[in-house]
């Protein structure tokens, strides 16, 4: 599973893998303990224009469909199994036509060991951004207010990354990221069954290292959290 991760800088880097078009004013603060109900930025494409509009967006961490209530419902779907999703109706129609790409400097996850769980800092060893397969879902409050939600998929974890945690989300590279966004897209199944097949190759890039317990704490937020100690 991701249940918290980091966003040190997207930079241009990423606009010009993905070619994004519209870059928000209202992107969140770099953030090193991004926790689910908090804003992270987001890639979609815009179906409204045409061509389609490629958006860097600022988005609540965990997916409130159309039809919810409230925001509470987010709180449980900040992450969603990627073999399930047509069998959901939370994320059934966000799968066929609200994809999203989530970037990150990189996660956090908690490994079980003799001594109790560790937290452990996985991230590209290069330093280039970390990309997960995602949904997205816009809500309507009642005071008429429009709230972006995302989730970010996983699969079962596979090589080195399944002796840490038995999920691991979904890793794209920019060519599936880039096919993973098309609001074209007719067979977002195949695709997303491609980019899981293809993530463990994406994860051979990927360094990790143990880092202080201060990252359990969702108040904790500096760049000394990724450190190895």
């Amino acid at each position: 599973m991701c249940g918290r991760f980091a966003v040190d800088n997207v930079g241009s880097q990423l606009v010009n893998e993905l070619g994004i078009d519209l870059i928000s004013d209202d992107l969140p603060e770099p953030s090193f303990n991004i926790a689910p109900t908090a804003l992270a930025a987001i890639v979609l494409d815009s179906a409204k224009t045409v061509p389609p509009t490629r958006r860097l967006e600022p988005a609540r961490w965990g997916l409130v469909p159309a039809w919810a209530k409230d925001l509470s419902i987010g709180s449980r779907a900040f992450n969603a199994r990627a073999e399930e999703l047509e069998e959901k109706k939370m994320f059934a129609p966000a799968l066929a036509k609200r994809r999203a790409v989530v970037p990150a400097t990189g996660y956090y996850e908690w490994k079980v060991t003799n001594d109790g769980k560790v937290p452990l800092f996985i991230h590209p060893e290069g330093g280039e951004p970390m990309l997960f397969a995602g949904l997205y879902e816009w809500w309507r409050s009642p005071e008429n207010q429009w709230i972006l939600s995302f989730t970010i998929l996983t699969q079962e974890a596979v090589g080195d990354l399944g002796s840490i945690h038995h999920r691991m989300p979904v890793f794209l590279d920019a060519d599936h990221a880039d096919a993973w966004l098309d609001t074209d897209l007719e067979e977002p199944r195949d695709m997303l069954d491609a980019a899981m097949e293809d993530a463990p190759r994406v994860a051979e890039s990927f360094a990790w290292h143990p880092v202080g317990s201060a990252v359990g704490n969702v108040r904790n937020d500096s760049p000394e959290l990724i450190l190895p100690v």
